[in-house]
């Protein structure tokens, strides 16, 4: 497992930008570090600036940040398929 696996990382819809915008707020926590056309294509670049932040932190010998932020759970109904 990588480092950056530890870390919630997760893509949102923006109404204002017209794009997708790349969080991971232990990391970074002041807001959203990238962005892009689809949500695999903001998910990747997210991870790729994960990866950059982490190996820069640890090649300084800064320490990295704790992992506080876990998922909510969310509630779903279960859904009957549909008839093709």
């Amino acid at each position: 497992m990588k480092i950056a696996d530890q870390y919630l990382a997760y893509v949102e819809w923006s109404d204002e930008d017209k794009l997708y915008i790349g969080y991971c707020p232990d990391l970074f926590p002041f807001g959203g570090v990238c962005h892009g056309k689809t949500p695999a294509k903001a998910y990747a670049r997210l991870r790729e600036v994960m990866d950059w932040s982490i190996a820069d932190d640890l090649a300084a010998g800064r320490p990295l940040p704790p992992v506080r932020t876990r998922p909510r759970a969310v509630k779903t109904k279960a859904v009957a398929p549909v008839a093709a």
